[in-house]
């Protein structure tokens, strides 16, 4: 499943994210890539370690904690901290897939990668190109998306970022593992909750439909969770 969640961040935080970055040490972006990542991508990071960085992080945590739409689409269990990156000048990263298995530098903290996310922090008319492009059962899905706005997908997913061909395109990225570990499962809850939820809007959260289709949610989740 891919989805897109509109302001995520509002203009304020992006506001403060890019002042924070300009001040920011940028490093050749293969710096976190896999081995054969490395071979494609072709971009600039800034250091995992650096303070900029964990403000930002910080920030971004900060509001997917208080996003109900990213809680109930990904059921997050762990999230490493956000990674910030720029594409300028050409600048893209080929055709690839995102390792089962990330570490944070330092640390003995693991997670399996069940779900990709890139949060825009670059309007779409400051730069040509740089479209998120996601392989899926559908076909190839294209994301550009407004800044603040993010897009969530399985990191099982080929992708690749199209070469930026004017202006600089920055953006936040990360990965996170969830409760459900399965993408079908996760969006069987997804629906179901949606359904739930317009449910209690039109009847009342304690109609008797939505009493059943919540303990059935519920029961399903007990299931199909690793937490």
């Amino acid at each position: 499943m891919l989805l897109c969640l509109p302001g995520v961040l509002s203009k304020q935080q992006v506001a403060e994210c890019r002042r924070i970055a300009a001040d920011a040490e940028w490093i050749d972006g293969s710096a976190t890539a896999g081995q054969q990542s490395a071979l494609v991508k072709r971009n600039m990071q800034l250091r995992e370690e650096s303070p900029q960085a964990k403000r930002m992080g910080d920030v971004v945590l900060d509001a997917l904690a208080a996003n109900q739409l990213f809680i109930s689409a990904a059921l997050p269990l762990k999230i490493l901290p956000p990674l910030f990156n720029r594409y300028q000048g050409g600048e893209s990263f080929g055709t690839h897939v995102d390792n089962a298995i990330r570490a944070v530098r330092g640390t003995p903290f693991r997670l399996r990668t069940d779900l990709s996310a890139t949060l825009f922090l670059s309007e779409p008319e400051e730069y040509d190109g740089g479209e998120l492009t996601v392989e899926g059962a559908f076909g190839a899905q294209e994301v550009k998306l407004p800044a603040g706005d993010m897009v969530l997908y399985p990191a099982s997913s080929l992708h690749h970022v199209k070469p930026v061909t004017r202006g600089t395109r920055i953006a936040s990225f990360f990965w996170l593992q969830s409760m459900v570990r399965d993408d079908g499962e996760r969006a069987l809850l997804f629906d179901l909750d949606n359904a739930i939820q317009d449910l209690a809007r039109d009847q009342g959260l304690a109609h008797p439909v939505a009493v059943r289709l919540t303990g059935i949610y519920h029961n399903l989740l007990r299931r199909w969770a690793d937490a």
